[in-house]
């Protein structure tokens, strides 16, 4: 269920919501201070964010301020209620990120129109049409973010494989409902075992990135897997179930078993803090989801500051480091991972 978070003292607002909109697609959650309006954004990233900036001891301004720093909040509009209606007031408001300012005393009617055109605009722009998460440049954002931090940091790259064997013999919607239930695993592991400020994006296709902190790792990519093993079987016809196989054409036309879809997950790792820029993490990143596919568990770790290869038995992943051939990559993060996107739609 969508949520919208009201930051007020009085509940006025949150009741016109709830009385208006209803309760079946939408969750209006009220907040009393700016401290806990900031975590609630983190954790359940709703859809629109109100504010009333008559609330006794708020520091609005500070409050946009934050929400429009951090990535995962970046992207969500912001509506201000306020009595003040100096020209100043509003483009300092503007300025910080807001996306309507409404002044008191207002109209219900005007701020009902308010709210539904920007949950209206965050689903036409922000977001992923079908997973309804983030990507794009607030995906290399997010990790821009994590590299600037003085915390160790994790990329996690979630991938299927024989995906589009999987598309041409079930259809497109049968497509679409394994990418929802990749973007919802992500989605839901992330929220029980992360970190209140871990990012789950969308690249494109069957792709999907997941920014958070080493001590999570492996319980990410353990509990990822092993709902994705449970819960896709649903996908099959018994008969491809059983054999374990899908009956398909291959690129040349001819007839050709593929394997059930499985699912990657390369993992890039930097707990010593070593600098590195977008375009090295691009071609980390990469190069961990191509070593996933072709290990017998599905898991490939990079450890930024390693040099060599060892098998990880306690993470049951492989782990190396290929820095040593970075120093003339130019391409871009996302140049260099949609070409890996594409290439399996061809």
């Amino acid at each position: 269920m969508s949520s919208i978070l009201v930051v007020e003292g009085e509940g006025t607002i949150t009741g016109l919501l709830k009385e208006t909109l209803g309760v079946k697609e939408y969750q209006t959650v009220m907040v009393l201070n700016g401290e806990d309006a900031v975590q609630f954004a983190l954790r359940e990233i709703p859809h629109l964010i109100l504010i009333d900036f008559m609330l006794p001891g708020l520091n609005g301004y500070e409050l946009i301020r934050r929400l429009r720093d951090h990535p995962k909040s970046m992207h969500i509009p912001i509506i201000v209620v306020s009595s003040c209606s100096s020209p100043a007031d509003k483009v300092r408001a503007f300025e910080l990120g807001v996306d309507s300012y409404i002044t008191f005393p207002f109209d219900s009617i005007e701020l009902l129109a308010h709210v539904r055109r920007q949950l209206r605009r965050v689903q036409q722009t922000s977001l992923s049409p079908l997973t309804q998460l983030p990507g794009g440049l607030q995906l290399e954002r997010a990790i821009r973010y994590k590299l600037s931090s003085l915390e160790p940091w994790s990329i996690l790259y979630v991938d299927l494989d024989n995906f589009k064997a999987f598309n041409d013999v079930y259809g497109f919607h049968a497509g679409n409902n394994m990418i929802l239930l990749v973007s919802r695993l992500c989605q839901s592991v992330v929220y029980e075992y992360g970190n209140a400020d871990d990012f789950v994006g969308h690249i494109g296709g069957d792709d999907f990135l997941i920014v958070t902190t080493p001590d999570r790792v492996t319980m990410l990519y353990r509990h990822i897997l092993e709902r994705y093993k449970h819960e896709s079987v649903v996908f099959y016809r018994p008969e491809d179930l059983a054999r374990g196989s899908i009956n398909g054409v291959d690129r040349k036309g001819k007839p050709y078993q593929f394997p059930l879809v499985s699912l990657s997950i390369g993992i890039v790792s930097d707990q010593m803090r070593y600098p590195h820029s977008i375009e090295e993490i691009g071609t980390l990143t990469a190069e961990a989801k191509r070593h996933a596919k072709l290990s017998s568990n599905n898991v490939f770790h990079i450890s930024s500051h390693r040099q060599r290869a060892v098998h990880d038995s306690a993470h049951d992943t492989c782990s190396f480091s290929p820095l040593g051939k970075l120093g003339q990559i130019g391409h871009g993060l996302f140049p260099l991972i949609e070409k890996d996107v594409l290439a399996e739609f061809k």
